[in-house]
């Protein structure tokens, strides 16, 4: 059974800054990619940044670029989103997934955690 655990998120003033974790169950290494997405109130659910490993390549939504940053500690199976420039925008409930082979799905997702930003 995967499980992913998000943590880091809370309430920050504009401008601010943030880092999530999330911890996985399983290798990391094992998976195919990794990624956050994120969730406002009366809104779908949108891509926020990925990182497949085989390719060590990281991808990130053009309305984070610049601001926001994807990484990876393979000894800890954890994956990162630092959030710098923090807008009232960006606030939701982010999430991390797992797609586990090339060409699947995020099959495997986290609990979420949320991020208020205040103006």
């Amino acid at each position: 059974q995967v499980q992913l655990v998000e943590s880091g998120g809370g309430l920050v003033q504009a401008g601010g800054s943030v880092r999530l974790s999330c911890a996985a169950s399983v290798r990391t290494s094992s998976t195919y990619a990794m990624g956050w997405f994120r969730q406002a109130p009366g809104k779908e659910r949108e891509f926020v940044a990925g990182i497949v490993w085989s390719e060590s390549s990281t991808y990130h939504a053009e309305f984070v670029r610049g601001r926001f940053t994807i990484s990876r500690d393979n000894a800890k199976d954890t994956v990162y989103l630092q959030m710098n420039s923090l807008k009232p925008e960006d606030t939701a409930v982010y999430y991390c997934a797992i797609a586990p082979s090339s060409g699947s799905a995020y099959e495997y997702w986290g609990q979420g955690t949320q991020v208020t930003v205040s103006s």
